[in-house]
């Protein structure tokens, strides 16, 4: 006649204990694994960021065009103006993604075009590359005062205007992208009035812009 063999209840809640405790010290040696690695590649890229420490990219505004400025009633205001800039990126082994980047006009702090925006582009290491855009307001709306600014600017034979840029950029290091940051242009120029104070005025100086990243 056999035996039968039947298992009180502490000793299952004692298998099951131990299966819990194999169970838990599993996950957490996983855990502490994939946190390892996690924090070395953080460490590294801080390392390579470190080491290769982008500089930011470079403005220069080329050419300036005024074709249009003019009231078509006492405070809105039609534009045209042609802009070329000059874009360097100075870094030796980063590259740029520039996946946004608007471009204004401005007078006396005030905002006399909408924003134009520029197509995305890739920057290569200590590439240069010039930047076209049409900047064109139709009855943009400006301040009451603007008409005497200009009557005043003609009187000293200039006028100073402002170009003005935003948007976001990437760097690349490698096959490594870095997340977007975003970045602000300030060109100024000076546009000489000519015999006739009226456009066409233009500005070819080659002005340095401030850039902020």
């Amino acid at each position: 006649m056999s035996q039968i063999h039947v298992k009180s209840p502490k000793h299952c809640a004692d298998k099951h204990a131990v299966l819990v405790g194999v169970s838990g010290r599993f996950r957490k040696k996983l855990y502490l694994y994939f946190s390892t690695v996690f924090l070395l590649l953080l460490l590294l890229i801080l390392l390579v960021w470190l080491i290769l420490r982008p500089a930011k990219p470079h403005f220069s505004l080329t050419e300036a065009d005024v074709n249009q400025l003019n009231l078509s009633a006492p405070s809105l205001l039609n534009s045209s103006i042609q802009l070329t800039i000059r874009s360097t990126n100075p870094n030796k082994k980063v590259g740029i993604y520039y996946d946004e980047f608007r471009l204004y006009a401005s007078y006396k702090s005030q905002k006399i075009t909408p924003d134009t925006s520029i197509s995305p582009f890739y920057q290569g290491h200590e590439e240069t590359t010039l930047l076209s855009a049409s900047l064109a307001g139709n009855q943009q709306p400006v301040s009451p005062s603007f008409a005497y600014d200009v009557q005043r600017d003609t009187a000293t034979g200039k006028l100073v205007l402002s170009f003005k840029g935003n948007g976001r950029l990437r760097w690349k290091v490698g096959s490594w992208v870095s997340g977007r940051y975003r970045f602000m242009v300030d060109c100024v120029t000076v546009m000489p009035f000519g015999a006739i104070p009226s456009p066409p005025l233009s500005s070819r100086q080659g002005t340095v812009c401030s850039t902020t990243v």
